[in-house]
């Protein structure tokens, strides 16, 4: 017996960990892999997100917001390596300065109040290569070691007195009584763990572990749907400073330009739904060479030098969505007791872009719907030292 069982130890569930040990609960963390972070978390474009893109009052605007807050301040109190690289949103024609116009609108009404209005030639004087007619400059967008981040999160949780299990694979939960009764199976046997509280963290797997949740309210379960982004990285040095990102198309961003700490510039994610594929075991993460066509035509609208044969396949991704290429993207869920009315359970659903950003924020929320927190009150992120 336990007092809490976080399953999943992607960045979410490292810091949800991290947060309820931190509140003095004696808290494991269970992991199917064997390593941290080997899932979606490994998968990102280790972005930084200010908060531009998502519906004003919406739970991903609010954690976001307030979790790249706390994630700087993290990085700089925990030593994880960082830069405030900035990004310029740009449009490629005058049919879409409408369009940029409405996002630095609802920018403004998600707290983000740091943009900056360019028309083309102040854009191409900050990026020479650049080819648009307008943009918004983000200073306050980012880069992140996303490894390091996890590994510090994982010495706080270590720290305050926190277990990891690796090769430990959920099956099953049900209310037992008083506590939650999990079957758990690792080094090819079965065992039941009981905890008073679960979060379920597991990314491409939450969904099905809520299908597997005895006593979960039929609406309350989901379905997972896998959208795979590919990347691809550019031979040679990129000619550009900043992250470069078109105007986005509903909840896909679009083939934007990234840097990584080192200046290797990489373009992507695309995105492609994988249909008929019911069990993230069966994903495949090859990047197809033959999608490179069109990167290049994506691309070549605000960077027309781009030059032939510059695009390397690198990895790829697979997005835990809950919902399908022909309905609109849902917000975060958060589902604790005030959702499902399941004592001590909270799911965590559809966590995608932006929750590398949003971790510690998501964490926060966790000990909100637990009643372990004031709603307004934040984390603590103390250096690696105190």
């Amino acid at each position: 017996m336990v007092d809490a069982v976080v399953i999943g130890a992607g960045v979410v569930g490292l810091a949800v960990a991290r947060a309820l040990a931190m509140s003095g609960l004696e808290t494991l963390l269970l992991e199917r892999a064997e390593r941290i972070g080997s899932g979606v978390s490994s998968r990102s474009s280790e972005v930084i997100h200010a908060g531009l893109y998502y519906p004003p009052g919406s739970l991903k605007a609010r954690v976001c917001v307030q979790g790249r807050d706390m994630l700087y301040d993290y990085c700089e109190s925990h030593q994880v390596a960082f830069r405030r690289c900035g990004k310029l949103v740009v449009a490629t024609d005058a049919a879409q300065v409408s369009g940029l116009q409405a996002l630095a609108d609802r920018a403004r009404r998600n707290g983000v109040h740091d943009l900056r209005w360019l028309d083309g030639t102040q854009a191409q004087a900050l990026e020479p290569a650049l080819t648009c007619v307008a943009a918004l400059a983000s200073p306050s967008t980012g880069i992140i070691d996303s490894h390091g981040l996890m590994l510090a999160l994982l010495g706080d949780f270590e720290a305050a007195g926190g277990a990891l299990a690796l090769c430990s694979t959920v099956t099953r939960l049900r209310r037992d009584e008083q506590v939650w009764r999990l079957l758990v199976q690792a080094g090819g046997a079965e065992m039941a763990l009981h905890a008073g509280v679960v979060v379920n963290a597991a990314g491409l797997w939450a969904p099905g572990l809520t299908q597997c949740t005895e006593g979960l309210p039929l609406e309350q379960q989901a379905r997972a749907h896998f959208s795979k982004g590919s990347y691809f990285a550019l031979a040679g040095p990129a000619p550009f400073s900043r992250l470069i990102y078109p105007l986005p198309q509903d909840a896909w961003l679009g083939v934007h330009l990234s840097l990584d700490l080192g200046g290797q510039a990489r373009f992507g994610p695309d995105a492609e739904w994988l249909h008929g594929i019911s069990d993230p075991q069966q994903l495949d993460y090859r990047v197809e060479a033959g999608r490179a066509e069109a990167f290049y035509a994506d691309v070549r609208r605000y960077w027309p030098a781009l030059p032939d044969g510059a695009l390397q396949p690198a990895y790829s991704g697979v997005r835990p969505k809950i919902h399908g290429p022909q309905t609109p993207a849902p917000d975060f869920r958060i589902d604790g007791p005030s959702q499902h009315g399941q004592p001590g359970l909270v799911n965590l659903l559809g966590i995608e872009s932006p929750g590398l950003t949003s971790c510690l924020s998501i964490a926060q929320q966790v000990l909100v719907s637990l009643e372990l927190a004031q709603a307004s009150s934040v984390s603590q992120t103390p250096s690696r030292s105190s």
